[in-house]
């Protein structure tokens, strides 16, 4: 029987959410030994997963977004933990736990504890981790310039927003993509490398993706010389309308070159670069994902 002792490791702007405070009370309640530890800067995931490490904790929780996600599991990555993963979506986007089909209520979300971790493949941008997906192009520009008094007055609709009030420094980017069997160069607008399926705040990218499956999705949206016309196919035909204009591959690893730079989005955390290589860490950490989970190949 596994131990009922978990780390929370929480943002610290959900210290005064009422709902992650009922929600850990009721879990103290059911007999779990339930240990919170906030986050304040840069570097406090890292030092708060080797503490929980160092404590015997079996199963650490990142609670917060898609951000505070990435930095615990590059934590545990970098640790060799092999404690397990659970969260506790309290992020915008969400991401990750969305595709995932983990519950938004804190309630909900932490009963998962209860659930066996399931290993899952994390993604590798030279070295740097990204559990869900690094993007690329005008959309992770959108992100990093969507304020954070946006995203909590408009929610996942600030990215959306955000982009409209930008349309006019829309531009295309010029990149080398390369990986076993796969060859392609040209103008973009945006890309997706996806170990999740979704980014940006539920805009899919990459459908079909697993987390558990040694393989990253690749999603190249080029750049046609009409470019309003083809974001009008985007927006009006959603996921119908990208499948008839994207690239797609799936590889174990690729190679982008950039040579004039691009804006880079790793989880939620902006980047630029003009070289990088992806690749995948298959089953790298235990996750304590939903039955029936979509992310997961067979039973889930």
């Amino acid at each position: 029987m596994r131990e009922r002792k978990a780390w929370l490791i929480l943002h610290g702007k959900q210290a005064l959410n009422e709902e992650v405070r009922a929600a850990v009370h009721n879990l103290r309640e059911q007999g779990w030994e339930l240990a919170v530890r906030l986050t304040w800067e840069a570097g406090d995931a890292e030092r708060l997963v080797r503490e929980g490490l160092a404590g015997g904790y079996p199963t650490l929780i990142a609670g917060g977004g898609d951000g505070t996600l990435r930095d615990v599991a590059e934590a545990m990555l970098e640790a060799g933990a092999e404690a397990s993963l659970a969260m506790l979506p309290l992020g915008t986007a969400n991401d990750f736990a969305r595709a995932a089909g983990v519950p938004l209520a804190p309630m909900e979300a932490l009963q998962l504890l209860e659930v066996e971790p399931r290993p899952v493949d994390l993604g590798l941008a030279d070295g740097r981790v990204f559990l869900n997906m690094a993007t690329g192009g005008f959309g992770s520009t959108v992100t990093a310039h969507t304020s954070e008094e946006m995203k909590k007055v408009f929610g996942g609709a600030a990215y959306l927003l955000t982009g409209l009030s930008r349309f006019a420094e829309l531009r295309s980017a010029f990149g080398r993509f390369h990986g076993p069997g796969f060859e392609w160069e040209g103008d973009f607008l945006a890309m997706g490398i996806g170990n999740g399926r979704q980014a940006g705040g539920g805009h899919v990218l990459c459908p079909e993706a697993l987390a558990d499956d040694g393989m990253l999705d690749l999603c190249i949206v080029p750049a046609p010389q009409d470019i309003p016309a083809t974001l009008g196919t985007l927006l009006s035909g959603g996921m119908l309308g990208l499948e008839t204009v994207s690239i797609r591959a799936r590889l174990p690893q690729v190679e982008l070159e950039a040579p004039e730079g691009l804006a880079l989005n790793l989880d939620g955390e902006p980047t630029q670069s003009n070289r990088l290589r992806f690749e995948t860490c298959p089953a790298a950490l235990r996750m304590h994902l939903p039955p029936g989970c979509a992310l997961l190949g067979g039973a889930g």
